[in-house]
């Protein structure tokens, strides 16, 4: 039995696969280890996972995850996935991978994540050739759900939404501007909590200029200051994999094509194609 694995900041996707190649989803909270330690990991995954999941049984992990960009972050998921699954072999790699091999297989391209966070690069057909760094949701992350969210509470702080989009703000959320600051700058987690006002400016119908705006500049600088940077850019497809690419696909594709890049695939979730890669995969061997 295996395991493949595909980890946002916020939420990690899984699929057991059996000798037959049954198929078996579950879900658990999303692992970055640049804000989670191997010991958080294994008691999220103590209790988000399946209780009745055959640990032992389990040969092979194969987990792509978010902020897995050196072997030193590599090492604390391998080793909770480690003591989690006892007799596993267990692989762990950047989700910039999963996310190229699930748009591309073994073709060689672009291709890119807008989730949580964002993240770009070109791929061979094998492993990532070229990748620009997005900087983190602090420094960049320019596109993404933490990005987008920013931009919201930043006009909400300040006293810029349009009163209607204000009002409807509030009396979701709650939040006064010093609870917000607080939850930005001194709790755990912060990109996934401005990530999550994405959902707002996805469901707004009071103003859908205003929103609809956020998230043109955030695409445009997306575009700006990470996708055009790449050397001919513009032969290549643009494919792309996440909730933010997928839920905001119309603005996405009319971003892609203002910078001459024709779109290819935009998918919410990597988690099927990549499953098709491991049996494809395994089959050559």
């Amino acid at each position: 039995m295996i395991i493949i694995a595909d980890g946002g900041s916020t939420k990690t996707n899984w699929c057991l696969l059996d000798d037959s190649n049954k198929k078996i989803y579950f879900n658990t909270e999303g692992y970055n280890p640049y804000f989670v330690d191997s010991e958080y990991i294994v008691n999220s995954l103590k209790k988000g996972l399946p209780s009745d999941l055959p640990f032992e049984k389990i040969t092979q992990v194969n987990y792509y995850g978010a902020g897995v960009h050196n072997e030193e972050k590599a090492k604390i998921v391998e080793t909770a996935m480690q003591k989690v699954f006892p007799n596993a072999k267990v692989e762990v790699g950047h989700d910039l991978l999963a996310a190229a091999r699930a748009l591309l297989a073994d073709q060689p391209g672009f291709a890119a994540i807008l989730g949580t966070g964002t993240n770009t690069c070109i791929y061979d057909g094998e492993k990532i050739t070229h990748n620009i760094d997005s900087a983190a949701y602090i420094l960049g992350d320019e596109g993404s759900g933490s990005y987008i969210g920013k931009k919201l509470l930043t006009d909400f702080i300040r006293g810029l939404m349009p009163e209607a989009v204000e009002k409807l703000f509030f009396e979701t959320y709650k939040l006064t501007p010093d609870e917000i600051m607080d939850n930005v700058y001194t709790k755990p987690l912060a990109n996934r909590f401005c990530a999550s006002f994405s959902k707002f400016v996805y469901d707004n119908n009071v103003n859908i200029e205003y929103t609809r705006g956020i998230v043109e500049e955030a695409f445009d600088t997306f575009f700006k200051n990470l996708v055009s940077k790449y050397p001919d850019y513009q032969k290549h497809t643009f494919n792309c994999i996440g909730s933010v690419a997928y839920n905001f696909r119309n603005v996405l594709e009319e971003t892609a094509k203002r910078y001459g890049m024709e779109v290819g695939k935009i998918i919410r979730s990597p988690i099927d194609d990549l499953v098709v890669y491991h049996i494809n995969r395994a089959a050559k061997n």
